[in-house]
């Protein structure tokens, strides 16, 4: 079981840092999900990785609620950088550090949402949970944390992002590589701005297999038929591909989508660049 967890704790990391805006806080809301899970009988959890990650949320929002009633009985807002603090100590280096892993968009989200919104959005916009798992966190029915996370997402549109729906970007991206696999070049083509520019990083082209290129026809033509070792993965926050052998990341492509459609898919094998994404891997 212990071993179970380790694999499952960057996963478990990754969502709670989303929650609290804090590496240190997450570390300390994913080790509370292991004291728990130390107190239960294995046997009566049929589906480990979901139990870790509704017990996970739970006591992010707890923390959230608790963090919100502290503002509250001091009478006012915290100031901006609270709901994104990093651990009592860290310097302002280190969190700046944490604040462009979690992601711009996502900052936005950790200052403005209730903390219910806040889970809902997070659960399933970014890490595709579905509403029923979401429900059971937030103690509500599916419809209604349906309707949580259409609040958050209005509530940023609202904020001056712009056009931020991770959930939209997340079903282009999967799209996207369905379509590849399948050697679907007209679905491609329906995904792919027409101006779209494939940028592969000088270790990509080392790689082979890929040259840089501009335009929908060219990009689907190279790209239809493969992607086949490649999978589902959030990386610094909105969804993308990886190449992870052994499940060891050698490669990402990061994607560019306004309106609906792909506007430039950067590919990277550098190992430093992959060093510092924030890679969650799905499925």
């Amino acid at each position: 079981m212990a071993a179970r967890f380790e694999a499952s704790r960057p996963r478990l990391r990754a969502i709670a840092r989303r929650m609290l805006g804090s590496a240190a806080d997450a570390e300390d809301a994913v080790q509370e999900a292991w004291f728990r899970l130390d107190r239960v009988d294995p046997a009566g959890v049929d589906d480990l990785e979901a139990w870790l990650t509704t017990v996970t949320a739970r006591v992010c929002l707890d923390r959230l609620r608790a963090r919100r009633v502290r503002r509250e009985d001091r009478g006012g807002r915290a100031p901006a950088d609270e709901s994104v603090a990093a651990a009592e100590g860290e310097d302002p280096a280190h969190q700046a550090l944490v604040a462009d892993s979690v992601g711009a968009a996502l900052q936005v989200v950790l200052e403005i949402l209730p903390p219910a919104e806040r889970i809902a959005f997070v659960l399933h916009d970014v890490f595709a949970v579905p509403f029923d798992e979401v429900a059971e966190v937030v103690g509500r029915s599916p419809e209604a944390a349906r309707k949580l996370a259409s609040r958050a997402r209005q509530r940023v549109r609202g904020a001056g992002t712009g056009e931020l729906d991770l959930a939209r970007r997340h079903q282009v991206v999967e799209a996207f590589l369905s379509a590849a696999r399948g050697g679907d070049v007209g679905g491609l083509l329906r995904l792919l701005d027409p101006e779209v520019v494939l940028r592969p990083d000088a270790a990509a082209l080392r790689m082979g297999g890929l040259r840089e290129l501009r335009g929908a026809a060219a990009v689907a033509d190279t790209l239809a038929g493969g992607a086949r070792a490649a999978q589902l993965a959030i990386l610094d926050g909105v969804a993308g591909l990886v190449w992870a052998p052994n499940g060891r990341v050698r490669g990402a492509i990061e994607f560019r989508i306004a309106g609906g459609v792909i506007t430039a898919l950067d590919v990277t094998g550098d190992p430093e660049r992959i060093r510092r994404l924030d890679v969650v891997l799905l499925g």
